[in-house]
């Protein structure tokens, strides 16, 4: 926290040592005596009188009264930084706010459009202007010279303060949203992952659990030989999500021994034992594709076969992908009940196949064939990649 403190100091940390050089170069270079010949001078402490003293005094105190206040009530504070600088040109007889006695109340003004909302930071400019005007307007009824390129200066630097502070304050609103954006597709992806990973497996659980439980008395080596299936894709679930959970505790991206469609044959094979055979057919040449691609294409397939061991009520399927220059094509039909039931049985499945080819900028259609069945259907493009 200490060190938190010291990277980020209280916006007072800039606006008193910018009071305090305002008014040293005050006394320096641009200061007026009453019954002075020359218009300026460099200013002795002895010229001043005690009422100038007591209304300098009076302009710090504001000052760093906003100085303290900036963080936690801006508006206030720049109301009492700005009151400071006029108290400040009154008390050392400048005809003018000059960009010196000004300078504390511009940093707290591009704090203001830095930190705070687009309508509290046009109220500090509206306020910085309108002072600015109503001490001229002042100065020119009593009668005195007012510099006119001097405040059109001050005014000019004024605007560019709450120009800076609003740029920053505009890209770190977009950063924010850029980061907010990352940390939904991050959490998507995630969601698609254990999605993919467990529903497949759990399908086919519950399948092989059911026959077990139907067959146990009359023909316990089937029985057998189905709780075997429920073990071995079981501990593959376990493992998976092993492997993810330890990634996601490195802050590693999830990608680590992911499968791909050379696992195909091991699906098939998990998919025959829970009761429905795959038919896989390979077309045109197979050849390394980027591992985005291999990933998605085979978690497309993982899920649309899952969703015919659960929903389709057939015993069969067909698994096409066709390797060409330009992109994958994946299919996976079935001839099952289909219909508007299939694909609204599939939960999150649907959703989360669209979002992987979405991502890919690919395309992707899914939904009851005409002649029975349910088709699923996905095209991945290759070559951009």
């Amino acid at each position: 926290m200490r060190a938190a403190h010291l990277r980020r100091p209280p916006p007072g940390f800039w606006t008193a040592p910018a009071w305090c050089a305002g008014i040293a170069y005050s006394f320096a270079v641009d200061v007026r005596l009453p019954g002075e010949a020359e218009p300026f001078r460099p200013l002795r402490f002895s010229h001043l009188m005690a009422a100038h003293w007591t209304t300098l005094a009076a302009a710090t105190a504001l000052a760093l009264a906003g100085s303290v206040l900036l963080r936690r009530r801006p508006l206030p504070a720049l109301a009492l930084l700005l009151a400071g600088s006029v108290f400040e040109a009154m008390a050392l007889n400048s005809t003018e706010i000059t960009f010196a006695q000004f300078l504390a109340a511009q940093v707290a003004l591009a704090y203001v459009a830095a930190t705070r909302a687009r309508r509290s930071s046009l109220a500090a400019v509206g306020l910085t202007l309108g002072t600015l005007a109503g001490y001229a307007l002042a100065r020119l009824l009593l009668g005195y010279h007012i510099g006119t390129s001097t405040q059109l200066t001050v005014a000019l630097t004024a605007v560019i303060a709450w120009l800076a502070g609003n740029w920053l304050r505009q890209n770190r609103e977009r950063a924010a949203a850029v980061h907010a954006q990352a940390v939904t597709a991050e959490r998507l992806r995630i969601a698609r992952e254990l999605h993919d990973s467990v529903a497949h497996s759990i399908g086919i659980i519950a399948i092989q659990s059911g026959a077990a439980k139907m067959v146990i008395d009359a023909r316990p080596a089937e029985a057998r030989a189905a709780l075997d299936a429920i073990e071995t894709s079981s501990r593959e679930t376990l493992s998976g999500l092993r492997r993810m959970l330890g990634a996601l505790r490195q802050a590693e991206p999830v990608t680590a021994a992911a499968p791909g469609l050379a696992d195909l044959e091991d699906l098939a094979a998990t998919t025959a034992a829970a009761g429905v055979q795959v038919d896989l057919r390979w077309r045109g040449p197979r050849r390394p594709l980027p591992a985005e691609i291999d990933r998605s294409a085979f978690r497309i397939v993982q899920e649309a076969v899952t969703n015919v061991v659960r929903h389709s009520g057939t015993h069969r399927c067909r698994v096409s992908i066709e390797h060409t220059d330009r992109d994958l094509a994946i299919e996976i039909v079935d001839s099952g009940r289909g219909g508007p039931a299939a694909g609204a049985g599939a939960g999150y499945g649907l959703l989360g196949m669209r979002e992987r080819v979405g991502l890919l900028d690919g395309d992707f259609t899914a939904g009851p064939r005409p002649g029975g069945g349910f088709r699923v259907a996905a095209r991945l493009p290759v070559e951009a990649r």
